[in-house]
């Protein structure tokens, strides 16, 4: 029996491309040479797409493939798929949650250390040879300080938890109050800012949060506080954050997601009031091959005619 057809639209750990290529006939989009012709091949019987979350699909190669019917998406993030034009195709989608929480909040309270304890300032003094000769400036405690959470989600909860191991006293905004969270809310991300030492923003991207993290949210963190990102580089306006650590107007940002990236802005390089991460906030081999199976799984749902196991409401 001939393999369902799958259009892959970007690379995957090989362990995750393997399995792929053993359940499915795959179509590699982004390797294709002739990316039109290629869908005009699949159109008259292309059903499902895999992408990442980083990647998604253009709204033309869903025009482009009339049968599709489910987009799975390795990832949580959406804001790369046009939800309201996969429901006006009646195209289902699909995403991974929940199985990444725990590697994005352990990035987000090491991006937290990071920039307050300076670490990788303080491994570079030791490589140098410097420590032989002068001592490393003291930097910031995090234990006891104040944490607002931009997007009190289960990733969100995640890092609450694990904050509350350092004796912080947390805080958030979201679109509403959680009436069953202990912690206090904040009516605006201004408001929030102003009374956190670290500010964590773990929205979720697209047209609504964009830009959330402004300079007015940015002046409110002030001079003593540090912003973490491991939510979407569009979250944030990065003129202002720029601005911001240039000026030393906050003391410190630490960031896994960028505007444009890989090819992120030079000027954040240049700066050593921030700690940097290549988008790899559930990067582990572990939940990365949880991941590609529930992305694999729910296209298998499909060709079998089960409801999708994690389809997005």
């Amino acid at each position: 029996m001939a393999k369902p057809d799958v259009l892959v639209m970007g690379s995957y750990p090989k362990g995750d491309l393997d399995a792929l290529e053993a359940a499915f006939s795959v179509h590699r989009y982004w390797e294709a040479a002739d990316k039109p012709a290629l869908l005009a091949a699949l159109a008259p019987k292309l059903e499902a797409i895999a992408t990442r979350g980083d990647l998604g699909v253009p709204n033309d190669v869903m025009k482009a493939l009339p049968k599709l019917k489910v987009i799975s998406v390795y990832g949580v993030g959406l804001d790369a798929v046009d939800l309201n034009l996969a429901r006006e195709l009646g195209v289902a989608v699909t995403n991974t949650p929940n199985v990444l929480n725990d590697d994005v909040a352990d990035l987000a309270l090491g991006l937290m250390l990071a920039v307050a304890r300076r670490i990788p300032a303080g491994e570079a003094h030791v490589r140098s040879g410097a420590w032989a000769t002068q001592s490393f400036p003291l930097v910031t405690r995090m234990s006891g300080k104040r944490l607002g959470i931009l997007g009190l989600g289960s990733i969100g909860k995640a890092i609450a938890k694990r904050a509350l191991g350092f004796g912080m006293t947390i805080s958030y905004h979201g679109r509403s109050r959680q009436a069953d969270q202990p912690f206090t809310y904040f009516p605006t991300a201004v408001e929030l800012a102003a009374n956190s030492d670290f500010l964590v923003a773990i929205v979720t991207g697209g047209a609504g949060t964009a830009k959330l993290v402004n300079a007015e949210v940015l002046k409110a963190l002030g001079p003593k506080g540090y912003f973490i990102n491991v939510a979407r580089g569009s979250v944030a306006d990065e003129e202002a954050l720029l601005a911001a650590l240039e000026s030393r107007s906050i003391a410190g940002a630490g960031l896994d997601v960028y505007l444009n990236e890989p090819k992120i802005d030079p000027r954040f390089s240049k700066l050593d009031n921030v700690v940097l991460q290549p988008h790899q906030g559930s990067g582990t081999v572990e939940t990365r091959a949880v991941m590609g199976e529930l992305m694999r799984n729910n296209i298998i749902a499909h060709f079998a005619g089960k409801p999708l196991l994690t389809p997005v409401g």
